[in-house]
């Protein structure tokens, strides 16, 4: 007999059973269903809803239960569809028919919106915690690697030469960009919709502040309908996961390209690589790969859910059940490549020679040559097809602009005098960009030393959240 079943005159259909039952996913909360059980209940005693034998029972058989569950001694059934219905099926072959007072002033619309906030603090918490790992590596690079030089790119193309140091934390940015998106929906995530009830709230005495001290939340949901149908939160967290994956995935595709034969800016780790079954000289970088490729799996779960609430009547509907695989793929997905992305960064090996060649061997210092001619005062335009002319000829004599003597510039532009080989230097170049946020090495090291800032801000605030975590003793 289901335990709504009072109404029915006939049993399920089997493939109904299957269809219709969420366990074989929805097991990933049984902590969270069970923490917020405890709070229910202890509401319910405190209320004077349920006796105090009854709440000291009840709670005693929640504990026994999640005990049986962390040794691994709980088989779920989709006979009972859901974490919640298996719970208190479990709770009253524990303890008896007491057990089914548990549900009293609660439904399951209000109850698994209260778990799905609890593992999304849960979660935005433990991505918070990787991205300052990988910050932390990041920095690290960054300031070990601040006089490597290599060429920067636009269209894929060399464009001016800029401290590796500065691409680095041009990735910093996009994640420290991605931290403050987390620690912002945070406060949304917060935010407790138990006692809620169905729809409208309940006809019994409950105190819902009281159960969201207890589970460490800084509100409740001021609309009942809203508290049970709001999924905006998740969709919040799947797009800034979204984010997070795609700025892993730009990541991954330079570390693809710069381990390349062509570039050989990079060495991953061998820990890192795989080979080929067939070709025994590769050495392949699958992982980057792999987070380059999950990227499109993580922005899918985010568009799969917004098809799935765009035409939803309020309030809840058995279309929400859909709203949580995509989410535990993604914090599986997304969690799997944080830690990974770290630890290829920390072990790389960086090829400073080889960028410094590409450097020398191109004409990323064009530009430079540009607003030289511009000090002397030629005007920009005139300045830019005078450098162009000039690296067509270097193209077609097999040089660079470095290797021209000082008769060849002075055919291009009577202006330029000797001292253009020290203005042409690739040291030179990059220290010339001096403006706030450029590739100079003072400008660089102001940006590392806010980007420690920022990290330690971060993490005073990760620590602050998990203390109060932590402390909701239930």
């Amino acid at each position: 007999m289901k335990l709504w079943g009072g109404r029915f005159t006939k049993p399920t259909n089997q493939l109904v059973e299957e269809f219709n039952a969420s366990i074989l996913f929805d097991k990933e909360l049984v902590e969270e269903d069970i923490q917020g059980s405890l709070a229910h209940v202890a509401m319910l005693g405190k209320c004077g809803i349920l006796p105090k034998e009854d709440v000291e029972q009840i709670s005693a058989g929640l504990k026994k239960i999640l005990a049986r569950v962390r040794r691994g001694e709980v088989q779920f059934s989709i006979e009972h569809e859901d974490i919640h219905m298996n719970i208190e099926k479990l709770l009253m072959d524990e303890i008896g028919s007491v057990g089914g007072k548990l549900h009293t002033g609660r439904s399951r619309n209000d109850q698994v919106a209260l778990d799905m906030h609890l593992y999304i603090r849960r979660q935005t918490m433990e991505l918070v915690r990787l991205l300052l790992q990988l910050q932390e590596v990041l920095l690290m690079q960054a300031e070990q690697q601040i006089d490597t030089i290599l060429p920067g790119y636009t269209h894929l193309q060399r464009a001016q030469p800029v401290r590796f140091s500065h691409h680095l934390l041009a990735y910093a940015s996009m994640f420290e960009r991605d931290i403050e998106r987390l620690v912002d929906s945070y406060k949304r995530v917060n935010t407790c919709p138990l006692g809620a009830g169905a729809i409208a709230g309940t006809t019994f005495p409950i105190d819902r502040r009281y159960v969201a001290e207890k589970l460490g939340f800084d509100r409740i949901y001021d609309n009942s309908m809203d508290a049970v149908s709001d999924r905006d939160y998740l969709v919040e967290f799947l797009s800034i996961s979204s984010l997070i994956m795609t700025h892993l995935s730009r990541l991954s595709e330079e570390l693809i390209l710069w381990s390349s034969e062509e570039f050989q800016y990079i060495e991953l780790d061998d820990a890192f690589c795989t080979g080929s079954s067939m070709m025994p000289q590769k050495k392949n970088p699958d992982i980057p790969e792999l987070i380059r490729g999950k990227t499109g799996r993580v922005c899918g779960h985010l568009v799969s859910l917004l098809m799935t609430l765009k035409a939803l009547p309020l309030t809840y509907n058995k279309d929400m059940q859909e709203d949580k695989e995509g989410v535990f793929d993604t914090v599986k997905t997304l969690t799997g490549s944080l830690e990974l992305m770290a630890e290829i960064l920390k072990t790389m090996k960086v090829n400073q020679k080889r960028m410094k060649q590409n450097v020398e061997q191109g004409f990323a210092n064009a530009t430079d040559l540009a607003d030289y001619l511009v000090n002397k005062g030629i005007p920009f335009r005139k300045a830019h097809e005078i450098v162009g002319k000039l690296v067509l000829y270097c193209l077609k004599q097999e040089k660079f602009l470095l290797d021209c003597s000082l008769e060849e510039f002075q055919s291009f532009a009577p202006e330029i005098e000797q001292d253009i080989y020290d203005h042409l230097d690739p040291i030179s170049v990059v220290e010339a960009r001096k403006s706030e946020g450029g590739t100079a090495k003072e400008q660089v090291q102001k940006t590392l030393t806010k980007k420690k800032v920022k990290l330690a801000q971060f993490s005073d605030w990760l620590t602050s959240k998990m203390n109060k975590e932590a402390s909701v003793n239930i």
